[in-house]
């Protein structure tokens, strides 16, 4: 192997080790069985929500995680993979992968990292299940209207229990 093989590969070992210590969120799956179509799809509509999503050799993943730390998920990385990488949400990549794998049987979750953790298919699943920030805002502002609304419809029937006895 020449030393600009060797170094082309040190290169694209750091660039992939850089991607996964400033992504908030990675995950890793196995695509065999999708047609070149479904994965343009995926593609698309991971870049849209700006997630990244590559095809790295494994040794080189596996060398790239081992220098960010993070040698936990190299046993996810074995036979063909594709790993999404999002910088700004987290919670997206899971979202968009978990809703494609519903639809498409053949891609497959098999790990990942949040916010820095090795996280197993389990935890990306449930990650992709949470609410939106926005479904989050609205029940928390539900919550918060209810002692309202109660206090509202109390002091409506004490005055309305007042004016039964006064007249």
């Amino acid at each position: 192997m020449s030393s600009t093989a060797i170094e082309s590969k040190q290169v694209v070992v750091q660039e992939i080790a850089e991607k996964f210590q400033s992504a908030s969120s990675v995950v890793v799956v196995d695509y065999r069985g999708l047609t070149v179509a479904q994965v343009t799809e995926l593609r698309k509509q991971l870049r849209e929500a700006g997630v990244e999503f590559k095809v790295f050799k494994n040794t080189l993943a596996r060398r790239a995680a081992e220098i960010a730390g993070l040698e936990g998920i190299n046993e996810a990385l074995t036979g063909p993979n594709a790993i999404a990488f999002s910088k700004e949400d987290v919670v997206a990549p899971a979202k968009i992968i978990n809703e494609f794998a519903k639809k498409n049987e053949a891609l497959e979750i098999k790990a990942g990292i949040i916010e820095g953790s090795i996280s197993s298919a389990e935890d990306v699943k449930a990650l992709a299940e949470l609410p939106s920030r926005e479904g989050l805002l609205s029940m928390l502002l539900s919550v918060l209207q209810a002692p309202m609304r109660n206090f509202a419809l109390a002091t409506k029937a004490v005055a309305d229990q007042k004016e039964e006895q006064g007249a």
